[in-house]
């Protein structure tokens, strides 16, 4: 396949700035999503990039009662540990008034064995989301230092499953449930947020229409429309 992704990057002036523009944008794209149609469904990145980003978008007023809001990636460990992505997003964007009342649905990794927790949630998104692959409003994605994504890793057989919607994978060191690639590629606005001088040489990759998508597998995320990627100074240095 050619890959004909087009990316556009906006370099935030500060971490205030890249939060609020984050913010915004994915207001936006629930905004339109619910003028279109009855529902919105978002898949959000975990990690420390986003969560500033997230505690403005759930201070916004929107009508959250028809917004349904998945991960796109979780570790599998408890609800309550420090590394689990649903507890920072219970902590930031489901901590905000106006948010609350969006419907969470967390990876049940709580209850089930990792492969039991992937089939189940491939089945939720499934119901969740039309479309094969399911079509999500917003994915928001962040950026590894390595070129991950999700919970997709440089090397690992999750890059190459396009029959699932859900897969299983392993990255330092926990084991952890991840959206596809076809799935993340199928969403109606893929938005990355970057940030830091250590991710700089991975999104000098993701923009080098020569770099392998088994180097650099957010490259495996290609979209119909146009990718926008927010990023800090220090991650775009170089670029510009």
């Amino acid at each position: 396949m050619v890959d004909m992704t087009h990316y556009r990057l906006i370099v935030a002036d500060s971490a205030d700035d890249l939060a609020r523009q984050a913010a915004e944008r994915m207001a936006c794209c629930i905004d339109q999503a619910l003028s279109e149609r009855d529902r919105a469904q978002i898949a959000l990145a975990g990690g420390s990039t986003p969560r500033s980003a997230y505690a403005r978008l759930g201070a916004e007023h929107l009508p959250w009662d028809r917004v349904d809001v998945l991960l796109g990636d979780e570790r599998c460990v408890p609800p309550d540990d420090p590394a689990s992505n649903a507890r920072m997003l219970a902590e930031t964007l489901l901590a905000q008034p106006p948010a609350r009342a969006a419907r969470f649905h967390p990876v049940p990794v709580d209850s089930l064995s990792p492969l039991e927790a992937a089939e189940a949630y491939e089945a939720m998104i499934a119901t969740l989301c039309p479309g094969s692959p399911p079509c999500f409003d917003l994915v928001l994605l962040g950026l590894g230092d390595d070129g991950h994504t999700a919970s997709l890793f440089p090397g690992r057989a999750s890059l190459h499953v396009t029959d699932r919607w859900v897969c299983l994978g392993e990255g330092k060191g926990l084991a952890r449930i991840s959206l596809t690639a076809p799935v993340l590629s199928a969403a109606r606005q893929v938005l990355f947020m970057v940030s830091g001088q250590e991710k700089a040489q991975a999104l000098a990759r993701l923009l080098n229409d020569q770099e392998s998508s088994d180097r650099t597998p957010a490259r495996l995320v290609q979209p119909a429309s146009e990718v926008i990627i927010l990023a800090d100074a220090a991650a775009s240095a170089g670029l510009h």
